[in-house]
């Protein structure tokens, strides 16, 4: 059973993001950008109670600007998707999940140390360059499941 109902374009869509927010991370820190991507599909919560597919991850605009930063600055998001990233896209919408990305819905690159919060929501933890958060338990709990 998958995660999420997904097409190939969204394998696309989840692999290409992974690669533009975290290729430098090799492929365990891609696979936490392709979870929170998965999380945000699932959960019916806070900014993310109207995105219930992939391209609406993807696409979601928050405060006049893409949710991810890799759709607005073109970079490698609009380079075709390889194989390699494709397979760790089939991986996350399959059942891949790890800490701290498990039901993580926030990440971002500080380049300082990672603050406690992000928009109130506690800090799960950190893979090299990516700090990771994820919602309190009682705002959010569709993300634990």
């Amino acid at each position: 059973m998958t995660r999420v109902k997904h097409t190939s374009k969204d394998i696309d869509l989840i692999a290409r993001m992974m690669r533009a927010e975290a290729e430098g991370e090799g492929k365990l820190g891609m696979l936490m950008v392709g979870n929170v991507i998965v999380n945000r599909a699932v959960a019916d919560c806070l900014d993310f109670r109207d995105v219930r597919t992939i391209n609406d991850v993807i696409f979601q605009v928050q405060g006049g600007n893409y949710s991810f930063e890799a759709v607005q600055k073109g970079n490698l998001f609009y380079s075709p998707a390889r194989d390699l990233e494709r397979a760790l896209a089939r991986q996350v919408v399959q059942s891949w999940r790890q800490h701290p990305s498990k039901y993580a819905l926030w990440y971002f690159n500080p380049y300082a140390p990672c603050p406690p919060t992000w928009y109130d929501q506690p800090f799960s933890g950190q893979f090299k360059q990516h700090c990771y958060y994820e919602p309190q338990a009682n705002t959010c709990e569709s993300v634990y499941r």
